[in-house]
Protein backbone atom coordinates (compact mmCIF):
# COMPACT_ATOMS: atom_id res chain seq x y z
CA UNK A 1 0.00 0.00 0.00
CA UNK A 2 1.26 3.48 -0.89
CA UNK A 3 2.00 5.68 2.51
CA UNK A 4 0.51 9.28 2.55
CA UNK A 5 3.48 11.78 1.00
CA UNK A 6 5.10 12.96 4.16
CA UNK A 7 6.89 16.05 3.86
CA UNK A 8 9.62 16.73 1.91
CA UNK A 9 12.47 19.93 1.75
CA UNK A 10 13.43 19.81 -1.71
CA UNK A 11 9.67 20.09 -2.32
CA UNK A 12 8.88 22.51 0.06
CA UNK A 13 11.00 24.86 -1.65
CA UNK A 14 10.21 23.71 -5.13
CA UNK A 15 6.45 25.19 -4.07
CA UNK A 16 7.48 27.96 -3.01
CA UNK A 17 9.44 28.91 -5.84
CA UNK A 18 6.67 28.20 -8.17
CA UNK A 19 4.48 30.29 -5.72
CA UNK A 20 6.91 33.20 -6.02
CA UNK A 21 6.57 34.20 -9.42
CA UNK A 22 3.37 34.62 -11.68
CA UNK A 23 2.94 31.92 -14.42
CA UNK A 24 2.43 32.92 -18.01
CA UNK A 25 -0.78 32.09 -19.18
CA UNK A 26 -1.65 32.13 -22.82
CA UNK A 27 -4.83 32.98 -23.86
CA UNK A 28 -6.38 29.40 -25.34
CA UNK A 29 -7.64 29.44 -28.75
CA UNK A 30 -11.42 29.26 -29.77
CA UNK A 31 -12.91 26.16 -32.53
CA UNK A 32 -16.59 26.09 -33.60
CA UNK A 33 -17.19 26.79 -29.81
CA UNK A 34 -15.09 24.05 -27.87
CA UNK A 35 -12.04 25.24 -25.47
CA UNK A 36 -8.95 23.84 -27.47
CA UNK A 37 -7.21 23.08 -24.25
CA UNK A 38 -5.05 20.52 -22.54
CA UNK A 39 -2.59 19.91 -19.61
CA UNK A 40 0.33 17.81 -18.51
CA UNK A 41 1.56 16.65 -15.37
CA UNK A 42 5.49 16.79 -14.50
CA UNK A 43 5.34 14.50 -11.34
CA UNK A 44 8.10 13.91 -9.39
CA UNK A 45 9.51 10.72 -7.09
CA UNK A 46 10.31 11.45 -3.76
CA UNK A 47 13.10 8.88 -3.81
CA UNK A 48 17.31 9.81 -2.55
CA UNK A 49 17.31 11.16 -5.76
CA UNK A 50 14.19 12.90 -7.47
CA UNK A 51 12.57 11.39 -10.40
CA UNK A 52 10.29 12.20 -12.70
CA UNK A 53 7.84 10.76 -15.05
CA UNK A 54 8.16 10.31 -19.14
CA UNK A 55 5.59 8.08 -21.08
CA UNK A 56 6.29 7.05 -24.95
CA UNK A 57 3.38 7.74 -27.10
CA UNK A 58 2.57 4.86 -29.19
CA UNK A 59 2.82 4.69 -32.90
CA UNK A 60 -0.49 6.06 -34.42
CA UNK A 61 -1.60 8.42 -37.55
CA UNK A 62 -4.56 9.78 -35.63
CA UNK A 63 -1.56 11.51 -33.12
CA UNK A 64 -0.20 14.33 -33.95
CA UNK A 65 2.91 13.53 -31.20
CA UNK A 66 2.60 9.97 -32.46
CA UNK A 67 5.57 7.65 -31.26
CA UNK A 68 7.04 11.16 -29.35
CA UNK A 69 8.58 10.86 -25.53
CA UNK A 70 6.25 13.09 -23.94
CA UNK A 71 4.98 14.10 -20.11
CA UNK A 72 1.30 12.42 -19.40
CA UNK A 73 -1.50 14.75 -20.10
CA UNK A 74 -4.20 15.31 -22.79
CA UNK A 75 -7.01 17.78 -23.74
CA UNK A 76 -9.89 19.30 -21.75
CA UNK A 77 -12.86 17.12 -21.62
CA UNK A 78 -16.64 18.53 -20.52
CA UNK A 79 -16.46 16.56 -17.47
CA UNK A 80 -13.25 18.16 -16.08
CA UNK A 81 -13.81 21.09 -12.94
CA UNK A 82 -10.14 22.54 -14.97
CA UNK A 83 -7.34 21.69 -16.47
CA UNK A 84 -5.74 20.47 -12.92
CA UNK A 85 -8.39 17.83 -13.03
CA UNK A 86 -7.51 17.64 -16.62
CA UNK A 87 -3.93 16.76 -16.02
CA UNK A 88 -4.97 14.43 -12.89
CA UNK A 89 -7.87 12.41 -14.87
CA UNK A 90 -5.36 11.84 -18.55
CA UNK A 91 -2.49 10.70 -15.91
CA UNK A 92 -4.54 8.13 -14.55
CA UNK A 93 -5.95 7.23 -17.74
CA UNK A 94 -2.84 7.06 -18.99
CA UNK A 95 0.05 5.65 -16.26
CA UNK A 96 -2.42 4.45 -13.09
CA UNK A 97 -1.21 6.97 -11.08
CA UNK A 98 -3.86 8.39 -9.12
CA UNK A 99 -2.90 11.97 -8.37
CA UNK A 100 -6.08 12.97 -6.65
CA UNK A 101 -5.39 10.39 -4.31
CA UNK A 102 -1.76 10.50 -3.86
CA UNK A 103 -0.12 13.52 -5.54
CA UNK A 104 0.66 16.78 -3.50
CA UNK A 105 0.06 19.85 -6.11
CA UNK A 106 2.90 21.93 -5.71
CA UNK A 107 2.62 24.36 -8.32
CA UNK A 108 2.29 25.40 -12.08
CA UNK A 109 4.67 26.28 -14.89
CA UNK A 110 4.10 28.63 -17.90
CA UNK A 111 1.26 27.24 -20.58
CA UNK A 112 3.00 26.46 -24.13
CA UNK A 113 1.13 26.24 -27.39
CA UNK A 114 2.25 24.22 -31.01
CA UNK A 115 4.12 26.81 -33.29
CA UNK A 116 3.99 24.43 -36.03
CA UNK A 117 1.02 24.90 -38.00
CA UNK A 118 1.16 21.48 -38.81
CA UNK A 119 0.05 20.72 -35.11
CA UNK A 120 -3.79 21.62 -33.46
CA UNK A 121 -4.18 25.01 -32.45
CA UNK A 122 -4.03 24.83 -28.61
CA UNK A 123 -2.63 25.72 -25.50
CA UNK A 124 -0.87 23.30 -22.85
CA UNK A 125 -0.72 23.53 -19.18
CA UNK A 126 1.71 22.12 -17.11
CA UNK A 127 1.33 21.12 -13.34
CA UNK A 128 3.70 19.85 -11.46
CA UNK A 129 2.84 16.87 -8.74
CA UNK A 130 4.50 15.41 -5.83
CA UNK A 131 4.04 11.45 -5.39
CA UNK A 132 5.37 9.12 -2.50
CA UNK A 133 8.38 6.81 -3.37
CA UNK A 134 6.95 3.83 -3.91
CA UNK A 135 4.63 5.02 -6.96
CA UNK A 136 4.96 2.94 -10.16
CA UNK A 137 3.20 3.43 -13.31
CA UNK A 138 2.14 1.21 -16.26
CA UNK A 139 0.98 1.60 -19.32
CA UNK A 140 -2.70 1.95 -18.80
CA UNK A 141 -3.80 3.08 -22.56
CA UNK A 142 -3.43 1.85 -25.83
CA UNK A 143 -2.23 5.32 -26.68
CA UNK A 144 1.28 4.56 -24.91
CA UNK A 145 3.83 1.71 -25.47
CA UNK A 146 6.05 2.84 -22.60
CA UNK A 147 6.56 4.50 -19.05
CA UNK A 148 10.19 5.84 -17.80
CA UNK A 149 11.08 7.39 -14.70
CA UNK A 150 13.73 9.45 -14.91
CA UNK A 151 16.09 11.31 -12.35
CA UNK A 152 16.44 14.73 -12.67
CA UNK A 153 19.96 14.47 -12.02
CA UNK A 154 19.91 12.59 -15.48
CA UNK A 155 17.71 15.13 -17.02
CA UNK A 156 20.58 18.04 -15.75
CA UNK A 157 23.78 16.17 -17.43
CA UNK A 158 25.76 17.49 -20.40
CA UNK A 159 25.85 14.99 -21.91
CA UNK A 160 21.59 14.18 -21.87
CA UNK A 161 21.57 17.61 -24.13
CA UNK A 162 20.76 16.76 -27.52
CA UNK A 163 19.35 17.70 -30.27
CA UNK A 164 17.40 15.90 -33.72
CA UNK A 165 16.85 16.29 -37.19
CA UNK A 166 13.11 16.18 -37.75
CA UNK A 167 12.07 15.61 -41.74
CA UNK A 168 9.02 17.92 -42.62
CA UNK A 169 7.48 18.46 -46.14
CA UNK A 170 9.81 22.05 -46.37
CA UNK A 171 12.86 19.89 -45.33
CA UNK A 172 14.88 19.18 -42.32
CA UNK A 173 14.83 21.38 -39.58
CA UNK A 174 16.87 20.08 -36.67
CA UNK A 175 15.80 20.76 -32.96
CA UNK A 176 17.25 20.29 -29.54
CA UNK A 177 16.40 17.82 -27.21
CA UNK A 178 16.90 15.46 -23.77
CA UNK A 179 17.98 11.91 -25.16
CA UNK A 180 16.56 10.07 -22.38
CA UNK A 181 15.30 6.66 -22.22
CA UNK A 182 16.52 5.33 -25.72
CA UNK A 183 14.69 8.51 -27.57
CA UNK A 184 14.99 12.08 -27.97
CA UNK A 185 12.63 14.30 -25.87
CA UNK A 186 12.27 17.71 -27.73
CA UNK A 187 9.38 20.12 -29.14
CA UNK A 188 6.58 21.19 -26.09
CA UNK A 189 8.08 18.59 -23.95
CA UNK A 190 11.85 19.53 -23.82
CA UNK A 191 10.11 23.56 -23.34
CA UNK A 192 8.49 22.26 -20.42
CA UNK A 193 10.94 20.55 -19.35
CA UNK A 194 13.84 23.45 -19.70
CA UNK A 195 11.51 25.44 -17.90
CA UNK A 196 10.96 23.52 -15.13
CA UNK A 197 14.86 22.87 -14.68
CA UNK A 198 14.81 26.68 -14.65
CA UNK A 199 12.63 27.12 -11.57
CA UNK A 200 13.99 24.10 -9.87
CA UNK A 201 17.89 24.25 -10.39
CA UNK A 202 19.96 21.69 -8.90
CA UNK A 203 18.85 21.72 -4.91
CA UNK A 204 21.43 21.98 -2.23
CA UNK A 205 18.99 20.81 0.61
CA UNK A 206 19.75 16.92 0.58
CA UNK A 207 16.87 14.04 0.75
CA UNK A 208 15.34 13.97 4.13
CA UNK A 209 17.40 11.24 6.27
CA UNK A 210 20.78 11.48 4.53
CA UNK A 211 24.07 12.07 5.75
Amino acid sequence: MIQPLEPDPRFRALREALASRPTRKLSGPVTGGDRMEAAVSVILRAREEVDFLLIRRAVSERDPWSGQMALPGGRWDRTDSGLLHTAMRETMEETGVDLQRIGMPLGRLDDVAPVSARLPKLRIAPFVFAVPAETEAIVASHELDGVFWISLDTLRLPETRSSIDVDFPIGVQAYPSYQLAGGHVWGLTHRILSHFLEQYPKPEIEAPGKL
